[in-house]
């Protein structure tokens, strides 16, 4: 596991957009797509490199991590039109090449079974984003997920629901239940990118990276992923007791495993 820390959100948000774009760069590259709050500078960094046409998004294929259950597609906040909103059309990416769960499917778990096949299909995620939430999940993986879980149901913590309010009118328009990717399938993908902004997130951002690795704190499990990078501002990383040891060890990064910055 890799920690960088950054001064700020904007530093965090180009840091790891150009990790993104690395890697969205190769042919055929498949992305996992997070929504909410912690990656939207990504995607403002990506969609300016492709409007000055640094970058090519046109043929990359995107996996929606996550999406509310039983919320009309058309919904604002159903996460078909925020990935439609906020990805597919600023970064110029072909919708026809992105998909999101079905969340309003008749038989869902067939649906969660079908999204896990597309997934295989296409190759695997070549890198997923990833935010986390403030009790430790990532995706809609919520505390005693199994770390072995895949593509499926599950019903949203009261934390979260009121985490996510703000997106909504009221806690209570808020839906209970999601389809989301697993901890299995997340732990699949080849690089897995967690992003973190503001000292709210500092004590999920510290239980992730230092804490024991258990289900309570879902995201946890990234210690073990063959290749995860956590890039964080200093709010974000003000309860990480080796903090000074991450900043020394990215100052110190050999240039050849740089990722060079977006032009």
């Amino acid at each position: 596991m890799e920690v960088i820390i950054l001064s700020d959100a904007a530093q965090v948000a180009r840091v790891a957009a150009a990790v993104v774009a690395e890697v969205a760069a190769r042919p055929n590259a498949v992305l996992g797509l997070a929504t909410g709050s912690s990656p939207l500078g990504i995607y403002r960094e990506l969609a300016a490199a492709v409007e000055r046409g640094a970058l090519d998004l046109s043929t990359t294929r995107g996996f929606a991590l996550d999406e509310y259950v039983g919320i009309p597609e058309e919904h604002p906040q159903s996460y078909a039109s925020v990935i439609r909103g906020e990805v597919i059309e600023p970064l110029g990416m072909d919708p026809a090449l992105v998909r999101v769960p079905d969340g309003r499917a008749r038989d869902i778990e067939a649906a969660c079974d079908e999204y896990e096949a597309a997934i295989r299909a296409a190759g695997g995620i070549d890198l997923q984003i990833l935010g986390v939430g403030a009790n430790g999940h990532i995706g809609f993986n919520e505390p005693t997920s199994s770390f072995a879980s895949r593509t499926r149901i599950k019903t949203l913590a009261p934390r979260t629901r009121e985490d996510n309010a703000r997106f909504f009118d009221s806690v209570e328009e808020v839906p209970t239940h999601c389809l989301t990717q697993g901890l299995g399938t997340i732990m699949e993908s080849r690089c897995a990118l967690l992003v973190a902004q503001g000292e709210a997130k500092a004590d999920a951002v510290a239980a992730v990276v230092e804490g024991p690795v258990t289900s309570v704190v879902p995201g946890s499990i990234l210690q073990h992923h063959r290749r995860a990078t956590i890039v964080v501002d200093e709010a974000a990383a003000s309860g990480l007791r080796l903090a000074d040891y991450y900043r020394w060890t990215y100052a110190h990064k050999p240039e050849w495993q740089r990722v060079p910055p977006l032009v």
